[in-house]
């Protein structure tokens, strides 16, 4: 493990962040990864598939023929590489340390709260952390787009934090998504934003298998009912927030030297914050580094901001949201935490800056 390799965020023109301004704003700086002939195009789509790597993808063209043959290759995502962190800094067009969305399992003033079920251990947040404010920075540039998106998402906590002001369109099956598509551009949209979460669930429970090869074509499909839907002079544009590693028997536990030194911990399998006792920082470091160092990148909390994963820029908000010391699992590896666990045992995981979580599509066609 010690070649792999670790990619960081190529924020500015090789980032998921340039898209929506590229899109929205005359005046944003050049996105060197749009596809041809998308900034010129009279509407334009964009679907997020969450959870399709690149690196997926290219090994499974025949499964997915049409997205094999679209225009564009591929960009980074955000650090860590996961939904919250990435569907925030998609739609708002800037990096984790500007909106503060700074992973799925994010430490708020002592307690871990659950992004994605805006939720802590003692239940429901969206009174005691309230989603508006907790990420300030306006969705779309300010605009107020049709977004498309499972219905019951729509009044979540994680919805109102980073797609608040927007008209929502909910679908309910697959198929519907291409007809609220569709209805919207017949309506005259502009620009309509679209999310289908199916390739994550289906990686996180079953793997690469047969259940994902069957996901993989549906999401085709819809592909080519987008395609179809575009009136003419329109584009469709495909991406996604992260990509996925297959994690079957990558379990670790911390070493006992580490969980002495820390307090709690936040993050994900995948990319774990260690928050440190009091005065522990510099020991906890050295231990996780020693215990660890085979199995996951190990930085304190000031390395990785000063190498700039988070971006240039981090508000004092978004500094008080990290740990002291992050383990960024290689290979297969995932860390578990007692706190951080479900109903389901997951194979699909991600979080991590490897090739196959940080590198997603960036593809398009035109009508």
């Amino acid at each position: 493990m010690e070649d792999e390799q670790l990619i960081i965020p190529r924020f500015g023109s090789d980032c998921v962040t340039g898209l929506i301004p590229a899109i929205l704003d005359p005046n944003a700086p050049e996105f060197d990864a749009l596809p041809p002939g998308v900034a010129d195009a009279r509407s334009v789509v964009v679907l997020v598939v969450d959870g399709l790597g690149w690196n997926q993808l290219r090994e499974r063209t025949r499964t997915a023929p049409v997205m094999a043959e679209l225009d564009g290759g591929h960009v980074t995502t955000v650090a860590p590489s996961t939904t919250a962190a990435a569907l925030t800094s998609i739609v708002t067009g800037t990096p984790p340390g500007v909106h503060g969305m700074v992973g799925y399992r994010i430490d708020v003033a002592g307690q871990v709260l659950n992004t994605l079920r805006w939720s802590t251990p003692r239940g429901d947040a969206r009174k005691s952390i309230i989603p508006e404010k907790f990420q300030l920075v306006e969705p779309f540039l300010g605009q107020r787009p049709v977004v498309v998106q499972n219905a019951v998402f729509a009044k979540s906590g994680f919805t109102s934090a980073h797609l608040r002001g927007v008209r929502h369109s909910g679908w309910r099956t697959l198929p519907t998504l291409a007809v609220e598509v569709r209805q919207a551009l017949a309506a005259g949209e502009p620009f309509v934003y679209a999310y289908y979460d199916g390739i994550d669930k289906i990686a996180h429970e079953f793997g690469f298998g047969e259940h994902y090869e069957a996901e993989l074509a549906a999401v085709d499909r819809l592909v080519t009912e987008l395609m179809m839907s575009l009136p003419r002079g329109a584009s469709l544009v495909v991406t996604a927030d992260h990509g996925q590693v297959d994690c079957t028997g990558g379990r670790v536990e911390l070493d006992q030297s580490v969980k002495q030194m820390i307090d709690r911990q936040s993050g994900e399998a995948r990319f774990r914050w260690l928050h440190a006792e009091p005065g522990r920082k510099r020991d906890l470091l050295a231990a996780a580094a020693e215990c660890h160092g085979e199995q996951a990148w190990v930085r304190s909390v000031d390395e990785i901001l000063d190498d700039g994963w988070f971006g240039d820029t981090v508000s004092a908000e978004a500094r008080a949201r990290l740990g002291d010391v992050a383990l960024v699992a290689k290979g297969t590896s995932w860390f578990a935490d007692p706190a951080d666990g479900g109903k389901i045992q997951l194979i699909g995981r991600h979080g991590s800056l490897t090739p196959d979580e940080m590198n997603v599509p960036m593809l398009s066609f035109v009508s």
